[in-house]
C-alpha cells in the first residue's frame, strides 16, 4: 500500500471517534497507577483531538482527565446531578458543565453526546455506569464500543 494511502487510513481511523465519555472516580484512588493511566489516556485523547464526555467532577481521576484533555486543547463537557455537586464538585469547574436532575438522566446525557465508551478505575458509581452502558448495548439501544 502506497504510504499516502496509508495515512488517510490511519488519520482517518484517529477522527472515528470525535467524543469519548469515560467513566472513572471522583476520587485518585490507592495506586499512583491510576492517575498514571489517567494521565496517559488524557495526552492520547488530546494527540487524536478527541474531546470529553464525563462525570463533571473536579475531583480525583475526574478531575485529573478533565484538566489534561482541556488543558490539550480539546472540549470537556461534565454531566453531574444535582445531588452530587456537593461532593465531586471541589474547585473550579472544567469546560462545560450540564447540571441534569438525576443519575439515570446523566448517563442518558452521557451516552448521547459519546461515540464510545472507557473506563478507568472508580468505585460503585463507575461500575454501574459501565454495568448500564453495557446492557444497553446488549440490548440494542446503542451500537457505541466500549
Amino acid at each position: 500500500m502506497e504510504a499516502s494511502k496509508q495515512e488517510a487510513i490511519v488519520s482517518e481511523n484517529k477522527r472515528k471517534f470525535r467524543r469519548i465519555c469515560v467513566f472513572c472516580g471522583s476520587r485518585s484512588g490507592n495506586r499512583t497507577s491510576f492517575s498514571d493511566a489517567t494521565l496517559d489516556l488524557g495526552k492520547q485523547l488530546v494527540q487524536r483531538k478527541i474531546d470529553l464526555v464525563y462525570g463533571g467532577g473536579s475531583a480525583g481521576l475526574m478531575g485529573l482527565i478533565s484538566q489534561t484533555v482541556y488543558n490539550g486543547g480539546c472540549h470537556v463537557l461534565g454531566i453531574i446531578p444535582k445531588a452530587l455537586l456537593p461532593h465531586e464538585i471541589s474547585g473550579e469547574t472544567i469546560g462545560v458543565v450540564k447540571i441534569v436532575a438525576d443519575m439515570h438522566e446523566r448517563k442518558s446525557e452521557m451516552a448521547k453526546h459519546a461515540d464510545a465508551f472507557i473506563a478507568l478505575p472508580g468505585g460503585y458509581g463507575t461500575m454501574e455506569e459501565l454495568l448500564e452502558i453495557i446492557a444497553w448495548s446488549q440490548l440494542g439501544i446503542h451500537d457505541k464500543p466500549l
